[in-house]
C-alpha cells in the first residue's frame, strides 16, 4: 500500500510520470481496505487531471493547476469534510462591483452594498468590525457578522522618528510582520507608503528588505488595510493622507494580480478616492508585468533604475541580467506612445563612487531619451551589513544639475525617518537567511573599502 501511495504522490506533484495502464494495474493488485477508496478517488477526479494514455504514448503528461484537489488526492477523500463551514470572506479584498455581488448573494439589495463600503472606506468611518456599521439593516449587520471579515493586519507597533515619520509594524494572521511607513509634509502632501510582500526576492544589494528574501505575497486585502490603518490612525494627527506608493517591502509588480487590486480599489471614488495620479507603483524592471501594467492601470509607475550600464547594475540589481536595461528602457519607449500625458518616474538610488559620476550623469540622459519621465535622485540609507555609502549632498546637487541642464526633469530626494529604520531601503528585519551578497566588480572594490 505504501509503494502505491508514493506512486500515486508522484503523479499527482508531476515526478516521473507513468503509463495509466501501469498506474492502475498497480493500484489493482493492493489488498487494502483503503484501496477501493483510492481507485475509487482516482476514478472521480481522471477528467480533472488531464490523464490520457493511448498506444502511441507510453506515458502521459500530466496538467493539473487544480491545488486543492491535488492536496485532497494526495492525503485522501477520507479528510474531506462535506459539512465544514466555508471561510468568512475578507471584505477589503473585494472591489465594489466584487461587493455588491456578494451583497446581493445573501439577498440584500445593490443600495445596501454601497452603504457598506462607504462604511469601509469613507465618511472616516473606516470600519474595522459590525460594532463600526451603524445605521446598516440590522439583519445585514448579522449576516455580515456570520459570513464577513473585517481586518486582515493586526497593529503591532508604531515607531516616531525624529522627523515626523512613523513606521507601523503590523503582524498578519500568520504570524508574519510587515512594515508600512507614514510619511508627512508640510506642503500637505501626505504619504503612505505600503508594501506588497513578505520580503523581497530581487535581491538588490544597497536594500536592507533585499537581504530578507521572499516569504510569500500580500493578499489585495492586507495592502489595501495598510492604507485603511494610515488614514484611521494618522489623519487626525498630520492631515490627509492624499498619495500611496507602493515602495515599501517588496517588488510589487512580481504580485501583480493582488497589486493592481488593491490599487483598483484605493481609487474607487466612492471609497478611499485616491487619485490614480498620486497612487505609485515601483518596479526593478519585470518588464513582462510591466507592460502588462501599464495596460490594466491608470496609476502612475515607477522605475528603480539605479545605473547607467548593464555591467554596475547586473551586480547591484540582478533582475538586469534577465532584463537588461536595452529591454527595459525600450519597451517603455515603445509602450508610453500609446499612454498620453503619462510620465514614468525613474528613482535613482546614488551610491558614492558607484554611479554618481558626472559621466553616469550624462549616460543617464542618454538612456531616457524619447521616454517621458521624471527623475528621482535618492540618498542611499545604510544599514547593517552593506558596503556602500551615501552620496555627499554637494555631489547629488552636481549630478542634478547636469540632469537638469540636459533636459531632464529632476528631484533631490533626503532621508526621512533613517533614525527609526524607517527611510526607503531600510525596512524589514532579516532573519537567519539571507540573500547572498554579489560579487563585487573589480573597479569597485577599492571604493567599498576605503
Amino acid at each position: 500500500m505504501e509503494k502505491s501511495c508514493i506512486w500515486m504522490r508522484r503523479i499527482v506533484v508531476g515526478i516521473n510520470p507513468l503509463p495509466l495502464t501501469h498506474t492502475l494495474s498497480s493500484i489493482s493488485t493492493v489488498k487494502s481496505p483503503s484501496s477501493s477508496v483510492i481507485i475509487s478517488f482516482f476514478s472521480r477526479h481522471k477528467r480533472r487531471l488531464s490523464l490520457s494514455a493511448t498506444a502511441s504514448s507510453a506515458s502521459f503528461p500530466l496538467h493539473h493547476t487544480d491545488h486543492e484537489s491535488s492536496n485532497h488526492f494526495i492525503s485522501g477523500a477520507a479528510d474531506v469534510k462535506p459539512n465544514e463551514e466555508k471561510p468568512k470572506t475578507m471584505l477589503k479584498g473585494l472591489r465594489y462591483d466584487e461587493l455588491e455581488k456578494w451583497v446581493q448573494s445573501h439577498g440584500y439589495r445593490p443600495g445596501q452594498a454601497m452603504m457598506l463600503w462607504k462604511r469601509l472606506y469613507g465618511n472616516n468611518i473606516w470600519a474595522e468590525s459590525c460594532d463600526d456599521l451603524e445605521g446598516l439593516n440590522k439583519d445585514l449587520r448579522k449576516m455580515l457578522s456570520a459570513h464577513a471579515e473585517f481586518r486582515a493586519l493586526s497593529l503591532k507597533e508604531i515607531r516616531s522618528a525624529s522627523d515626523g515619520t512613523k513606521k507601523i509594524l503590523f503582524t498578519l494572521e500568520d504570524g508574519l510582520v510587515i512594515e508600512t511607513v507614514i510619511i508627512p509634509c508640510d506642503r500637505g502632501r501626505n504619504t503612505v507608503c505600503v508594501s506588497s510582500q513578505v520580503g523581497c526576492a530581487m535581491n538588490c544589494q544597497f536594500c536592507f528588505t533585499g537581504r530578507m528574501g521572499l516569504t510569500r505575497h500580500l493578499t489585495a486585502a492586507e495592502i489595501v488595510e495598510q492604507a485603511v490603518f494610515a488614514r484611521r490612525l494618522f489623519t487626525k494627527e498630520v492631515g490627509s493622507i492624499s498619495n500611496v506608493v507602493f515602495m515599501g517591502m517588496g517588488e510589487p509588480l512580481q504580485n501583480i494580480d493582488n497589486v493592481v487590486k488593491a490599487a483598483d480599489i484605493m481609487v474607487e471614488e466612492q471609497g478611499l478616492h485616491f487619485s490614480p495620479r498620486k497612487v505609485t507603483i515601483s518596479t526593478s524592471g519585470l518588464v513582462p508585468q510591466l507592460k502588462r501594467f501599464l495596460h490594466e492601470s491608470n496609476c502612475c509607475l515607477a522605475v528603480s533604475l539605479n545605473a547607467t550600464t548593464d555591467e554596475v547594475r547586473n551586480w547591484i540589481m540582478p533582475i538586469n541580467r534577465k532584463y537588461n536595461l536595452e529591454l527595459l528602457l525600450g519597451t517603455l519607449r515603445e509602450e508610453l506612445r500609446h499612454k498620453h500625458n503619462f510620465k514614468v518616474l525613474f528613482e535613482y538610488v546614488m551610491l558614492a563612487g558607484v554611479n554618481d559620476s558626472v559621466e553616469d550623469a550624462k549616460r543617464l540622459i542618454d538612456l531616457v531619451q524619447d521616454i517621458p519621465c521624471k527623475i528621482n535622485l535618492i540618498q542611499f540609507n545604510p544599514h547593517s551589513g552593506s558596503r556602500f555609502k551615501p552620496t555627499k549632498d554637494e555631489k547629488m546637487i552636481e549630478f542634478r544639475n547636469v540632469l537638469a541642464a540636459g533636459g531632464c526633469r529632476v528631484f533631490l530626494r533626503f532621508s526621512r525617518g533613517d533614525d527609526q529604520m524607517a527611510a526607503c531601503g531600510q525596512l524589514g528585519k532579516p532573519g537567519d537567511f539571507q540573500a547572498p551578497l554579489l560579487r563585487v566588480p573589480p573597479q569597485f572594490e577599492k571604493v567599498l573599502s576605503t
